[in-house]
């Protein structure tokens, strides 16, 4: 079986947060879902799954907004590498 680039995500934010059972799977499922269609329709950022740039901003950010329940203000190392990605990867 392939494992989807949902799938490849999902396991690399429960390896950052240190998680191995699947009990929180579907939040981090909507979670990571709705980070990516932010990138994707607010920011107008093609998406490439093979980039490591990339994945691991979607892994980053997901980890935060979770960690966060939502809120919080966005720390600077993800807000420096968001405007970077809509700079080299944003449509206009």
């Amino acid at each position: 079986m392939t494992e989807t680039n949902e799938d490849k995500i999902l396991n690399l934010v429960k390896a950052t947060l240190g998680y191995k059972s699947s009990v929180r799977d579907e939040l981090l499922k909507v979670i990571v879902k709705s980070v990516v269609d932010e990138l994707e329709i607010q920011k107008r950022i093609t998406l490439k799954y093979d980039n490591s740039e990339h994945l691991m901003f979607i892994v980053d950010y997901a980890v935060f907004r979770y960690e966060n329940k939502g809120g919080g203000t966005i720390p600077r190392n993800l807000e420096y590498r968001l405007r970077n990605l809509i700079i080299k990867y944003g449509g206009v």
